[in-house]
């Protein structure tokens, strides 16, 4: 995800992508021969059905549900933790109600979400936006980060408030696009950070913000690391 934005590292990655899909093919074929109780046996078994994946879309499948199920969740987590230790006062609150845990995930989402852009989009006509203008076909990302910073549409948008009343951030897309995972995704959160700060109450940066180091590229908003002391 980073080699995005990174052009030695997107040589690097070409190099891992095809091992990636070499592991992918040697997987793949083994599960033809032996199906097994996993998930490549059921991708398998539904393009077997008539409900047809090709090679490539297995591919392609695999890796969306690695990226969408790993890569996203985790920097929710990281970034929902470092939120609360820097707004120590909203950390003490959610302590104290359990019950904020919920609408505190959606302050998370919205405030510091994992994704950065939404999926990319094409123009499906010549339209004007700001000044800009935009043809036909024309690629597109939605910076949704920008989007759940909007002034328009939350009161104090820069402020990380878990009882904020009004949410209405698109952290998970919007439309016929929306994540599927959103469900999951909300819930591994809610755990993961209920469960650590009951474990951890006393938990707290180990490091200067200036000092911390975030992952480059455009998609993907996660630290490197996150040093904390408990």
């Amino acid at each position: 995800m980073e080699s995005v934005s990174n052009p030695q590292m997107g040589k690097e990655s070409d190099q891992v992508m095809k091992e990636f899909v070499d592991y992918l093919h040697a997987l793949i074929t083994e599960r033809r021969k032996e199906i097994k109780e996993d998930l490549i046996s059921d991708l398998i078994n539904v393009e077997e059905a008539g409900d047809k994946l090709t090679e490539q879309e297995l591919y392609a499948l695999v890796f969306v549900l690695i990226i969408a199920g790993h890569e996203t969740t985790v920097n929710l987590i990281g970034n929902g933790i470092l939120a609360l230790l820097e707004n120590p006062e909203q950390k003490q609150l959610l302590m104290n109600d359990s019950d904020l845990i919920q609408p505190a995930v959606e302050e998370i989402l919205r405030f510091n979400g994992p994704a950065e852009v939404s999926n990319v989009r094409w123009a499906t006509e010549d339209v004007e936006l700001e000044g800009n203008q935009i043809r036909q076909g024309d690629m597109m990302f939605v910076a949704l980060s920008s989007a759940n910073r909007d002034a328009d549409k939350f009161d104090e948008p820069n402020t990380f408030d878990i009882t904020r009343k009004i949410n209405d951030h698109i952290a998970f897309g919007k439309g016929v696009h929306y994540c599927l995972g959103a469900p999951l995704a909300r819930l591994e959160g809610e755990i993961a950070i209920q469960d650590l700060l009951h474990k951890l109450p006393k938990i707290q940066l180990n490091t200067k913000i200036d000092l911390l180091e975030w992952r480059t590229g455009m998609i993907i908003r996660g630290l490197k690391t996150l040093p904390i002391s408990f």
